[in-house]
């Protein structure tokens, strides 16, 4: 089943790490086989859908400061595909979504999630960006003009974080769940479950403690696109459901 998901993408530390989050992502890979993957990255950011097109090994993007050298020493040899690239360029275009093709590489919204579901990075990959500032409605509508490339084995991933304020991350990553990111999670995947696209397109003012929660929307509204990309007669399932260092919700949805 190559259904559309939403994915926590984790922190650089997930690169190395050997954690439950790490074995559930093992065994998506094992799972899911698709012949590409399409994968909209919270750190992928442009004013126009942009797709990063090429055939050749990508690029490594270390997005992140303050880290040991081998952190800036990974390495994931995934292939792109301009096929593929092209195939969601003629279904945005034909949805008159504005798109452009720019080459970008693999950021750390991408490979540490694929290293541990696909370490032997034999699955081309096609990053594309989102624009945090779209309206709810818009991310869906990204979404909807991808609905069914899963049939032609391609698996659409959304990839971020359904609470992510760094401010209010715990160093410790079993620090105790704060109350309110627990109310503001479960309201996401109760509204995602029952696909209420009507208050998901509001959360920024029907969620409980949503400012709190997104204080900006680049990692949520990779969640709103794969919701838009899956079969809307399709039952949502929640994957996997935790919260890390007191605030950061790891829910991952299939849709």
């Amino acid at each position: 089943m190559l259904s559309p998901v939403f994915l926590a993408h984790g922190s650089p530390f997930t690169i190395f790490e050997e954690s439950d989050y790490t074995q559930f992502l093992k065994r998506f890979g094992q799972e899911n086989r698709p012949r590409a993957i399409v994968i909209f990255s919270a750190h992928f950011e442009s004013e126009i859908t942009t797709i990063a097109a090429t055939d050749d090994v990508h690029e490594m993007v270390y997005d992140y400061y303050g880290f040991p050298d081998s952190f800036y020493q990974v390495q994931y040899p995934a292939r792109g595909s301009t096929i593929v690239a092209s195939i969601v360029e003629e279904r945005l275009k034909r949805h008159n979504i504005p798109v452009q093709q720019k080459y970008r590489g693999l950021d750390h919204g991408v490979f540490p999630i694929m290293m541990h579901a696909y370490p032997e990075a034999d699955v081309p990959i096609v990053p594309v960006s989102v624009n945090p500032f779209l309206p709810a409605r818009q991310q869906i509508a990204i979404g909807e003009a991808l609905q069914g490339l899963e049939e032609e084995g391609i698996l659409v991933i959304g990839s971020g974080f359904v609470s992510h304020n760094l401010r209010a991350l715990d160093r410790d990553k079993d620090a105790p769940p704060r109350d309110w990111a627990v109310e503001f999670k479960n309201w996401i995947r109760d509204k995602a479950v029952e696909r209420d696209i009507e208050s998901l397109s509001q959360y920024e003012v029907l969620a409980p403690h949503a400012a709190l929660a997104v204080p900006r929307p680049e990692h949520f509204v990779p969640l709103l696109i794969a919701l838009g990309s899956g079969t809307p007669e399709r039952n949502i399932r929640v994957l996997y459901d935790t919260v890390e260092h007191g605030t950061g919700s790891t829910l991952c949805f299939q849709f």
